[in-house]
């Protein structure tokens, strides 16, 4: 079974900064694009950042400004600088891959907690 492995989460002040990682099995050849997504309970899943294989990114509104996104193509390692962080942040941090043919891979979620 294809394991996507996410580490960094934690409890972080209002205004911190956290770095979450994820990394894929080179198993999985020819991942497209990888990114992070967001859940909070009783809520849809969203869309927090991804960056194709040429660099292309994409950010969440709500995050935009604030978040960086970077990848390593050849460790099929995706990650996430978060910084100026907010309460509204918290959330379970899940890490997508996704290959040139659409098969997509998650990860099983990283706690992020901000609090004073």
């Amino acid at each position: 079974q294809v394991q996507i492995v996410e580490s960094g989460g934690g409890l972080v002040q209002p205004g911190g900064s956290l770095r979450l990682s994820c990394a894929a099995p080179r198993s999985i050849f020819n991942i497209y694009v990888m990114g992070w997504y967001r859940q909070t309970p009783g809520k849809q899943r969203e869309l927090v950042a991804t960056a194709t294989r040429g660099g292309v990114t994409n950010y969440g509104d709500s995050v935009r400004g604030r978040f960086t996104i970077s990848r390593d193509n050849a460790e099929n390692t995706v990650y996430l600088q978060m910084n100026s962080l907010k309460s509204e942040d918290t959330a379970v941090y899940y890490c997508n891959a996704m290959t040139a043919t659409g098969v997509g891979y998650w990860g099983q979620g990283t706690q992020v907690t901000v609090s004073s």
